[in-house]
């Protein structure tokens, strides 16, 4: 089945303003997630979806397909769908939505979301084993699964919540990353739903699916993964790994 994945961005963030076009390791980090997507070679096709020139100026220097889109949109969703549901696009059975601020995603979490939808799933996603020290960090979405590898619930909070945590076995917490492969179908009906009330309690757009009874399987990773960029504090953590695993300088 053909692939489409598309990257968000948007220069709207509060918490770290203009967020596509902070540096990491001395290119916009927008860049670094766009040819990090399409190395992995994953795709049959990459684009970015922004709604200002400003982003796209920087992502079309390094050769990223690029489409423009409406400034209204709530989510990042939305703007993936917008672009899937555009002249030239209909012929890509699975689209996914690989989150702007995400320059260390896995291979394995994108061709293992992509191989929960082939397994019949209306949407897949990945997570990774999060060290217990992070459990509580609001920040580190968790995800709970079912013996078949579905997901149960999204949250910010500690689930499950393990009473004594220092007995708590490997593989007990897991962390949710960011991008989801969707059916066209199923791509196209969660945009058309409303929020749900656990949607805007959690502030995590997933918990609409679950509650309208989309199946969301769960590729889960072998190994640990940094979390994305949504703080100052992030970029300069970010920063830290880049150096650490890559031999980056800015």
């Amino acid at each position: 089945m053909p692939v489409l994945v598309v990257i968000p961005a948007r220069l709207g963030s509060t918490r770290l303003p203009h967020k596509p076009l902070q540096l990491l390791a001395g290119e916009p980090l927008i860049v670094r997630v766009a040819r990090h997507v399409t190395e992995m070679a994953a795709a049959d096709r990459v684009v970015v979806a922004t709604d200002t020139e400003d982003v796209a100026s920087v992502v079309r220097k390094v050769g990223v397909e690029v489409v423009f889109t409406r400034v209204d949109h709530v989510s990042g969703t939305d703007r993936v769908a917008e672009v899937a549901g555009a002249t030239g696009f209909g012929e890509y059975d699975i689209i996914v939505n690989v989150q702007g601020d995400e320059p260390f995603m896995p291979p394995a979490a994108l061709t293992g979301a992509i191989g929960q939808v082939g397994l019949g799933n209306d949407v897949g996603t990945a997570a990774a084993p999060l060290d217990p020290a992070e459990v509580d960090d609001p920040a580190r979405v968790k995800v709970v699964c079912d013996v078949n590898g579905r997901a149960l619930y999204f949250s910010r909070s500690r689930i499950p919540h393990w009473r004594d945590i220092g007995t708590a076995p490997r593989g007990t917490w897991w962390q949710h990353l960011g991008l989801y492969a969707f059916r066209r179908a199923a791509l196209e009906r969660w945009t058309k739903l409303e929020p749900t009330p656990l949607e805007v309690a959690e502030r995590l757009e997933q918990l609409r699916a679950l509650q309208h009874g989309f199946t969301i399987g769960v590729a889960l990773l072998d190994e640990p993964a940094p979390a994305g960029i949504d703080t100052p504090e992030d970029l300069r953590r970010a920063e830290r790994h880049w150096r650490a695993t890559q031999g980056a300088t800015t």
